[in-house]
């Protein structure tokens, strides 16, 4: 039998706003459903809004729908950046994102009342900036990781805002219906930090409490179009048939095969699809497809993808198809900058927190913040590995340690260690 932690005041009253976060958008099996500038986004922004003001943050919202918590404790100083996104899956975890946001914030609160206690290290070099990203997901409009790739210039604010969902509602719309698009060009950022759950089940079976990020796996996006004709599912004679959904399918099926060629050093997915006309009697006409390929190995990556591609021609004879390719978006292997691994080890060494390195192999918004200034990324244990699940799970005292080594980093890198 596992015995509850004991909290200090300040890390009981983290683990409560956990708590009270986690109901907005919340589903009948534990997660959330809070995708990008939905109701309940909306709900949870202005939360947050609540709780920067109250302990003297200056709120402001960017024209991409980014959130900024604001502390100048030095007057015309850039700002660490510290934060993750509170917008998720449509049946999602409760700790994916959000938790980041919440430690950012409560770091913040706690560095703030420490430079107004007059410590001995006096006032910090930075200021202070607590983010929450606006669509990182990428689950409602495409692509993920929107918000970032604004702020640090890889995707045009027009290009952003003009997006669509699936219901035909732009980003533009979605924002100013939950009254979360600014005219706010966001903070000068000196350094990054971010704090995330794994989601994978590395460091809790090496027993280790914060997994220090070294690099991001590669990755490769496309949205392919597959065309057919509309046809009857019963009349229609099967040599005739354009079936759009077939062709799609062995799309599917050949992504998995490049994973299985590549075991352990590929991952592959098709994540959505969408069918048109969706109707029980119809041969589909379109079919709509998220797919994506990710490696350590840039290589494997290339010759994966080529393979891939070479596929397509043989696919599209087989059902009768074609195959329309858009490239989505990529990223390539690119290391955290050493500078911020090795302070974030030593952070880790001085509080007693077993760490190691690792990579993370999902996307996150510090890959593109990471290549605008030095950045710290940070991982905590994910029970089981799970994650993008309603059962996604991060223990009490890992999030509490996780806050305890954020807050330190953010600390060190506010009084410019990094500079010494």
């Amino acid at each position: 039998m596992t015995s509850t932690p004991t909290f200090t005041a300040p890390d009981a009253a983290f683990v409560e706003d956990f708590r009270v976060m986690s109901q907005f958008g919340a589903t009948e099996n534990g997660g959330v459903d809070r995708q990008a500038a939905t109701a309940a986004d909306g709900e949870q922004r202005r939360w947050l809004t609540g709780l920067l003001e109250a302990r003297g943050f200056t709120v402001k919202f960017d024209r991409a729908g980014n959130q900024w918590g604001l502390f100048e404790a030095v007057s015309g100083a850039p700002f660490v950046v510290v934060g993750s996104h509170m917008d998720s899956q449509p049946t999602a975890g409760r700790y994916d994102g959000a938790f980041g946001v919440l430690a950012a914030a409560h770091a913040a609160f706690r560095l703030v009342e420490k430079w107004a206690g007059g410590a001995a290290s006096g006032k910090p070099k930075f200021n202070i900036a607590v983010v929450n990203w606006f669509n990182e997901e990428g689950s409602r409009f495409k692509p993920s990781m929107m918000g970032s790739s604004v702020y640090t210039g890889k995707l045009a604010l027009e290009t952003a805002l003009n997006t669509t969902d699936t219901q035909g509602i732009t980003v533009r719309e979605a924002l100013d219906g939950i009254g979360c698009r600014g005219d706010y060009d966001g903070p000068a950022a000196s350094y990054c930090a971010e704090i995330h759950i794994e989601q994978g089940p590395s460091m809790e079976h090496d027993g280790i409490t914060i997994g220090l990020v070294q690099s991001s796996w590669a990755a490769n996006k496309y949205e392919f179009v597959v065309h057919g004709e509309q046809a009857h599912t019963g009349s229609t004679v099967i040599a005739d048939r354009k079936d759009a959904l077939l062709g799609a399918a062995m799309l599917v099926v050949a992504a998995r095969e490049l994973a299985d060629r590549f075991p352990g050093v590929l991952h592959t997915s098709v994540g959505e699809l969408t069918v048109y006309p969706n109707s029980p009697v119809v041969v589909p006409s379109r079919v709509n497809l998220l797919l994506d390929l990710r490696s350590a190995d840039e290589s494997v990556l290339a010759e994966a993808d080529a393979l891939l591609h070479q596929r397509i021609p043989a696919i599209e004879r087989a059902a009768n198809i074609s195959v329309e390719r858009n490239h989505s978006h990529s990223w390539p292997v690119t290391p955290y900058q050493t500078e911020g691994v090795e302070l974030a080890a030593k952070v880790a060494a001085d509080l007693g927190l077993s760490s190691k390195q690792v990579m993370t192999l999902a996307g996150h918004d510090s890959i593109n913040m990471k290549d605008l200034v030095p950045t710290v990324m940070l991982f905590v244990p994910s029970v089981d590995g799970i994650s993008h699940n309603e059962h996604e799970y991060t223990t009490d005292a890992d999030i509490v340690a996780g806050l305890a080594m954020l807050t330190e980093v953010v600390n060190r890198l506010c009084n410019g260690v990094l500079e010494d």
